[in-house]
């Protein structure tokens, strides 16, 4: 799928539920970063990290199925061998926007996001296009 303004501006719109995968409890990683942006940006947001806990008394789920509900938006902050395990989750889910951060993403799983009609943005990032 392209990128184009349009399917950004549905990606970003206030009315969805986003899930942030690979939140760290480091305040320099990106997954730290941009969950608190998007909260800051007044998104309702959802913290995923394997190990779970709690991040400045935000609730960080240990997997997308463990959420209290169903995220429109999934960002992915994580290594691409990572994603590719994300995005069939997703599926699996009925989740079909994708967000994959510069870094994450790998040519398998946006070839498994396209053969399975899920809407996916890469090489862009939400906290950049938000601001825009």
């Amino acid at each position: 799928m392209s990128i184009d303004e349009k399917t950004i501006r549905e990606f970003l719109d206030k009315k969805n539920v986003i899930a942030v995968i690979g939140v760290s409890s480091d305040p320099e990683k990106y997954g730290n970063r941009v969950f608190f942006d998007l909260l800051k940006g007044g998104y309702k947001t959802y913290a995923v990290h394997k190990d779970g806990g709690k991040i400045n008394n935000h609730e960080r789920y240990t997997s997308i199925k463990n959420l209290p509900e169903k995220p429109d938006v999934v960002d992915i902050v994580v290594p691409p061998n990572i994603t590719e395990n994300i995005v069939k989750e997703c599926k699996d889910l009925g989740i079909e926007k994708i967000w994959m951060q510069p870094g994450s993403e790998s040519q398998k799983a946006i070839d498994y996001c396209n053969k399975n009609n899920m809407k996916t943005l890469y090489g862009v990032c939400i906290m950049v296009e938000k601001e825009r």
